[in-house]
């Protein structure tokens, strides 16, 4: 049973309730409090820290690789695919708008795309879509050559073993996942947003004057409005979204000297990617390799991507390096679908849902947060 206190303090006339403190969950938090201050905001995170995908992704500031977009156009209409783009670039200038990229360590060293040998027909066919690309998403995002060819010498100078062609998006960049979400919880701290931590919602119920919602503490509590953010974890609470949770897991080195690396890599479809960070080889993906294994909501790592990891990294992207060791190992759990637009829906009149991110979190998080926010206002 919640003491009196603790009700009195914590859990009393609550206005909206947000489950979730990642980046989407903390910009509805901020964008509440910025339309209507006299709000009284929680959040409700199950973990200690906004844990899922938002601490646990490799900080790309991406937003369409060419075999991505060529892929999505054999599923979807032109329209759709440019109208996903146009979301995700503006959901970035968004983050750098609200965050700063000097809090964010923003960098636009570009995304870069890169082919072996034996992938020579699909680094043509990007090739030969460049300059349609170039002409569609440079109109929207006013920008000339987005995407460019590497050439042969440049790709040399990686020193990569067995990659023979390079196309690069100029328009890219990176950040610092940490800092990015410490500066947005220091900013929803200051709105005075009240953070509980430690609490699992396993039951939402609707009595339209009021949501009740019901935790695995056994504890039972009433707020006015209820908008979940949980992404990957979104059916444990909401079983019939269509979210699939599946899990991404990564791999950090230890500082290197002299490493050279730099800008943000997709590689094999964007299923693997890699990056420099501190010195170090950040490195992850790899879920195409045991895909029914990795759709799950459970953290943790395999023995048969934890090897393609390693060996991605000694043999292609570090090859003449020896003894690389390897300092931390962990993974995230994503929100995908059939397809890549988010859910930004009610469910009820008072209970709304923001969430299935598709990867793209960093990209389309703050857009998706405030989109879900203004819903839950009117």
């Amino acid at each position: 049973m919640l003491s009196y206190w603790e009700y009195e303090s914590f859990f009393k006339e609550i206005d909206v309730a947000i489950i979730g403190s990642g980046i989407v969950g903390l910009n509805a938090a901020i964008t509440l409090k910025e339309q209507q201050p006299e709000l009284r905001v929680a959040i409700i995170e199950r973990g200690f820290l906004p844990y899922g995908a938002s601490t646990r992704n490799a900080g790309f500031a991406c937003f369409g690789s060419l075999t991505e977009l060529l892929d999505d156009l054999e599923h979807s209409s032109e329209d759709e695919v440019l109208a996903l783009v146009e979301r995700r670039w503006r959901g970035l200038q968004r983050l750098r708008e609200r965050v700063g990229d000097s809090a964010l360590r923003y960098q636009q060293l570009g995304g870069m795309e890169v082919f072996k040998a034996e992938e020579n027909d699909i680094a043509q066919r990007c090739l030969e879509a460049m300059p349609y690309f170039n002409d569609k998403i440079g109109h929207l995002l006013s920008q000339k050559n987005i995407y460019t060819n590497i050439s042969t010498n440049e790709v040399q100078q990686f020193d990569f073993q067995g990659i023979t062609t390079i196309v690069k998006n100029n328009a890219e960049g990176q950040i610092h996942t940490g800092e990015m979400m410490r500066t947005l919880l220091n900013m929803a701290y200051a709105k005075n947003i009240l953070f509980l931590n430690g609490l699992t919602i396993k039951q939402i119920h609707d009595e339209n004057n009021e949501v009740v919602l019901t935790s695995t503490q056994g504890w039972h509590f009433s707020v006015r409005k209820v908008l979940v953010c949980t992404n990957g974890f979104a059916k444990q609470i909401i079983p019939h979204l269509a979210v699939q949770a599946a899990r991404n897991q990564v791999i950090i080195t230890k500082p290197i000297p002299n490493l050279t690396l730099k800008g943000c890599f997709h590689y094999d479809r964007g299923y693997f990617y890699f990056r420099n960070i501190d010195g170090r080889v950040l490195l992850g993906g790899g879920r195409n390799l045991d895909v029914r294994t990795e759709q799950t909501s459970e953290f943790g790592t395999t023995p048969i991507i934890q090897n393609a990891l390693r060996d991605l990294l000694e043999q292609v992207i570090l090859p003449k390096q020896k003894n690389i060791e390897i300092e931390h190992v962990w993974s995230g759990i994503m929100g995908l679908g059939d397809v890549k637009k988010p859910i930004i829906e009610l469910l009820s009149p008072n209970v709304g849902v923001a969430v299935r991110m598709g990867g793209m979190g960093v990209a389309i998080g703050s857009l998706v947060g405030e989109e879900g926010a203004k819903m839950m206002l009117h």
